[in-house]
């Protein structure tokens, strides 16, 4: 026969007790998606004592990220914008205005990580654990050369598309007409601007004689609107 150890044999004698059933909301650590799962937890009240809502327990921390320092997010965002043909600044922007920075961000809608990525779009664009930032980074990039792909360069729509996603894009042909969606092209705008080094004034060479004077030697300076719009002038 068996031998069940003392402890075993000790639990299974103990009078049936009440059982309740908890809903627990977490991130896998392995692929950084939420999870829910249902334990079943015992109660001992004492006998006659009356039912008392259980003690407020601390918030569960549902980013598992680990520290990363600002220069391997700089590295990353680096690569990624070379391997996707990116300007680096985009990139940047769009992780400052999603996140600040934080590789292990969640919000309230379920995105994820530095570039906010819901699950459906991680795994869409090959991404296995979201809080892993330089992971992060290249789907979020993948993403938005995908959406600039989509919409032939189209700035404004492509960023509209990764705030509200495609569908709204699609529906109304144009930028959606969400006060989150208008101001964020604004956010992400502004942080373009920002990180735009300043213009250098150069010592003025001698004119050349109109004929002489070549097309390509104006000064072209790339200009972003507050709706996120894309321009180039000419100085």
């Amino acid at each position: 026969m068996l031998a069940w150890p003392a402890a075993v044999m000790a639990q299974a004698a103990l009078p049936a007790t009440p059982q309740r059933m908890v809903s627990v909301v977490s991130a896998d650590r392995r692929t950084g998606k939420l999870v829910r799962s249902v334990i079943a937890t015992t109660r001992h009240d004492a006998p006659g004592k009356l039912d008392q809502p259980p003690a407020a327990q601390p918030a569960v921390k549902a980013n598992p990220a680990p520290a990363v320092s600002p220069d391997a997010i700089a590295d990353a965002v680096e690569r990624a914008a070379t391997q996707h043909s990116l300007p680096p600044q985009l990139i940047r922007s769009v992780i400052k205005v999603e996140s600040n920075y934080n590789p292990g961000a969640v919000s309230p809608k379920g995105a994820l990580g530095l570039m906010q990525l819901i699950p459906a779009t991680a795994q869409r664009f090959g991404v296995s654990n979201v809080f892993d930032a330089a992971d992060n980074i290249q789907g979020g990039a993948r993403y938005l050369r995908y959406l600039l792909d989509l919409y032939g360069g189209d700035y404004p729509l492509a960023l509209a598309a990764y705030n509200a996603g495609e569908g709204a894009v699609a529906k109304y042909g144009t930028v959606p007409p969400y006060p989150e969606t208008q101001n964020y092209l604004k956010l992400v705008a502004r942080q373009l601007r920002a990180g735009q080094p300043p213009a250098l004034e150069q010592p003025k060479a001698p004119s050349a004689p109109p004929s002489a004077q070549p097309d390509d030697t104006r000064h072209v300076l790339a200009v972003v609107g507050d709706d996120g719009s894309l321009r180039y002038v000419s100085r």
